[in-house]
Formats: structure tokens, sequence, C-alpha cells
């Protein structure tokens, strides 16, 4: 690899921004698409489709071989509140490599002891998040009820354009939640990538099933993988 495509990469991986290095199998010629750059290269389904799946491997197109090298940095998992649902949910999310942290400026609740594992955040999700920063491989889930604590963090993860951002609550709840972000200048289009009732509908009723349904639905934004009632539908 030459030089220059290395500093490139590096540069985008320290910027946790993702990256796939295109090498010519016949020719042996390499390029780097940048991640906000896929949607205008001739490989584009090839090298969104790679990224989506964290991996690397050998592609055909026109009658030539490539090779995507991909740099897709770790995804994070926020949590909103450090609620049972959230001490289930760190859990889950750890087992399947997300990097976990809670956010709850509620001290009695945000303690190491009730989220041994993960990082614990006790401050008001304005001033956490923007000391770590969100990004497009971020995940939030705002779980608290309480929309002095959710609004804050949904606000930030709407401008950050995480990849996945999920609400707890009721449909009237969230209508409610709707009308306070319309009025702090959010369009539909913003609006409706919340996820809200949060989690696949799957029935859940403990906090245990409750976490189940938000991982799987956000495993499911990062994978972009159909579910099978869609494809039944689209058939």
């Amino acid at each position: 690899m030459k030089l220059d495509l290395l500093a490139a990469l590096n540069e985008e991986r320290r910027a946790r921004r993702a990256a796939v290095l295109v090498t010519d199998l016949g020719a042996g010629a390499q390029r780097l698409v940048k991640g906000d750059a896929i949607a205008d290269d001739p490989l584009a389904d090839m090298l969104d489709r790679q990224l989506r799946m964290g991996k690397s491997g050998s592609v055909e197109h026109d009658g030539k071989s490539y090779f995507l090298t991909v740099q897709a940095p770790p995804a994070r998992l926020v949590v909103i509140g450090a609620v049972h649902v959230s001490q289930a949910l760190a859990e889950m999310a750890r087992m399947v490599d997300f990097d976990v942290t809670i956010v709850d400026p509620r001290t009695a609740f945000a303690t190491p002891e009730r989220f041994p594992n993960v990082r614990v955040v006790a401050e008001w999700p304005d001033k956490a998040l923007a000391s770590f920063g969100l990004d497009r491989y971020t995940a939030l889930a705002a779980l608290t009820h309480d929309p002095k604590i959710d609004d804050p963090a949904l606000d930030l993860a709407l401008k950050a354009e995480c990849f996945y951002i999920g609400a707890l609550g009721s449909r009237k709840t969230h209508a409610k939640r709707i009308e306070r972000l319309t009025a702090a200048g959010f369009g539909q289009d913003a609006l409706s990538r919340i996820h809200a009732p949060i989690g696949l509908d799957i029935g859940a009723v403990s906090p245990a099933e409750i976490a189940v349904s938000v991982l799987g639905e956000i495993v499911l934004s990062l994978r972009k993988k159909p579910l099978r009632a869609d494809k039944e539908k689209a058939a």
C-alpha cells in the first residue's frame, strides 16, 4: 500500500469515519473510498454491502475482480437512563461487541455497582455527550421517560445522524415528544428516524425481553437486513 493511502486510511480511522480500500486484483491498482463518497463510486452497492456487514472480501464487477478492505469504526451504544432495561441491554450489547456507555444525571441510579462492566457517566446528556461525541456509528437509546433527560440526547443524536435512535414510551408519549422536537426546529424527515415505541414488536414484557427487542432493532439498523415479514410483503 502506498504511504499516502495508508496515511489517509489512518486519518479516517482516528476520526471514526468509515472507508474502504479497493484493490484491483488484476492490475494491482488501489484507491481509497471514504464513507461519504461511496454513493458516487462505480462499486457503490458492493461497497455499501461490505461496509454494512463490517467485513472485507472479494467482489466481481464488469469482468474484474476486486478486494475490498473494509475499515468500519467499532459500533457504540449510548443508553440514556440507568434503568432496569438498561442493565439487561448493556450486558447483551457487550456480548455482540458494542462499546456501551450509560448516561444518567441521577447518581442514585448511575453507579458502577449497577453497571459493573460498562462506562457510566452520571451527568446530564447535553454535557456528557458533548464530551465524547456522537457519530454515524453510534446508536442511542433513550429510556428514562423524562423529557428533561431524553430530549437533549435525542436532539444531539439527530444532529449527529446516529445510525439508530430509539426512545421508550407509548405512542401518546411519543406524539408529545414529536411536538417538542418539532418546536425545537426538527423536520418530519429527521423525526421519522426515531424508533418509537422502541424495539422490535415481539410482545416484550419484562426488562430483559424489552432489551432483546431493542438490541435486535439496533443490529437490524446497523446491518440493514430486511425482516422476514418485510420480504413476504414485498413478494
